[in-house]
């Protein structure tokens, strides 16, 4: 079953049953991807205490250890995003998004019964997998069946339900936080039981079916990989590529290694675990609920100056923050109840790949340009978790994190390389 091609709709209340139906699917599936993708580093550092069986939180096998487990997850992200990305043109973007979901549900799961360190890092790498996938089906799946003049408000959306899965993680280890840190993996459970649902009610886009059945009447070999290097998309892709290589870098080894600074902050020396933990979870909660006032300012901008100008000045503002965080040394509340959530405001900045990436690859490459492009970004960020890491001497990671900052320096400039997208002209009348 496909769609009727979506109406260029300019009301909420006229957009399609069909258009509702992938609006949610994508939603649900990025809401529980934020969930389980966080549920790990808000427990990291207890959790591994006690997969490698030491007592303090600044024991080297605890940095050395956790490093490897989120970046296993990080390159099972950037495999998860190709291989799935390469299933959603061929198989479809419906069905694609199921195995995603399934995926990191289960793994997430049976991360609550890993006896060692290498176990945890098996079960997190394999629902990364899913994660990763997750994305680019789910982002390819709203660009083809939603009106393209409200892209950039989709993608603040979208994102959303990303920050929002984030914060019911937030919640769950704030809640958790005086039992054992393994039992709130199994809350990473739930998205399985909307799979049914989506295979139900969520038919394939018609802009997929379409061109999938023209190539099958034409008998012609469905564009691969490789053809992501050549002709006029190459430059698109390199360019890609780097803007996110880049970006999620800077992110991720923020999100990984701010809570071990706050962890180890000297003003907390005095501090029980279970108090410094509820500090991260409380910290992590104020980083991702202000980021979703930065997706709607992002998407303002998108709307305005169009999304490579949007991406440059959102990246700039991130640079200047990280500045400002790390630049000096900060009253831990200074700290965590401004600067930190100041850097979550212009992660809105991500919500807008969402949008901006699919559309620069033509159909029958978009899942697989788009997954492939952000997911080799997420393989460089599970280096650079660990490149990082490896330049801290100390429990202070203070200057490991402003260096994190000016990665942000690179897509700030890059972007701006890259062409707004073919159909984008309509975004602004």
């Amino acid at each position: 079953m496909t769609t009727n091609a979506p109406k260029e709709a300019r009301r909420l209340r006229e957009l399609s049953p069909h258009q509702w139906r992938s609006g949610l699917a994508a939603w649900l599936g990025w809401f529980f991807d934020g969930l389980d993708m966080h549920l790990f580093t808000l427990v990291a550092t207890p959790f591994v205490m006690a997969l490698v069986h030491v007592t303090a939180s600044d024991a080297p096998e605890v940095k050395e250890k956790g490093s490897y487990i989120q970046a296993a997850f990080m390159v099972g992200w950037a495999l998860g995003g190709g291989l799935f990305g390469r299933l959603g043109d061929l198989l479809g973007r419906s069905r694609a998004l199921c195995l995603t979901i399934l995926t990191y549900a289960l793994f997430t799961g049976l991360s609550a019964v890993a006896q060692t360190w290498w176990h945890l890092m098996i079960f997190r790498f394999i629902s990364a997998l899913g994660i990763g996938g997750e994305w680019a089906v789910g982002s390819a799946l709203l660009s083809e069946t939603w009106p393209k003049r409200w892209r950039p408000w989709i993608a603040a959306v979208l994102q959303t339900g990303v920050n929002l899965g984030i914060l019911l993680a937030c919640l769950t280890a704030f809640l958790m936080k005086g039992i054992n840190p393994r039992w709130v993996f199994l809350v990473g459970v739930l998205p399985a039981f909307i799979v049914l649902w989506i295979r139900r009610h969520v038919p394939e886009p018609e802009e997929w079916a379409k061109a999938r059945q023209s190539t099958r009447n034409a008998h012609e070999k469905l564009p691969g990989v490789w053809d992501l290097f050549h002709g006029k998309v190459r430059r698109v892709t390199l360019l890609t590529i780097i803007v996110c290589a880049t970006g999620l870098s800077g992110w991720w080894a923020f999100m990984f290694w701010q809570q071990h600074h706050v962890m180890n902050l000297a003003q907390l020396r005095e501090w029980s675990m279970e108090a410094k933990r509820g500090l991260v979870a409380q910290t992590f909660f104020w980083i991702i609920g202000i980021s979703i006032l930065g997706n709607f300012v992002a998407g303002a901008l998108a709307r305005k100056l169009g999304y490579r100008r949007a991406i440059a000045l959102m990246s700039a503002g991130m640079v200047a923050t990280f500045i400002g965080a790390f630049g000096r040394e900060w009253d831990y509340r200074w700290l965590t109840g401004f600067w930190l959530p100041a850097i979550g405001f212009w992660s809105g900045l991500f919500g807008l790949y969402t949008m901006f990436l699919p559309p620069l690859f033509p159909t029958l490459l978009r899942t697989t340009g788009a997954g492939f492009c952000y997911n080799i970004g997420r393989l460089a960020s599970g280096v650079a978790i660990i490149v990082f890491g490896a330049q801290t001497t100390s429990a202070d990671f203070r200057i490991t994190l402003l260096a994190v900052g000016m990665l942000f320096l690179v897509p700030m400039v890059v972007t701006l390389f890259l062409h707004e997208p073919a159909d984008e002209q309509t975004l602004q009348t």
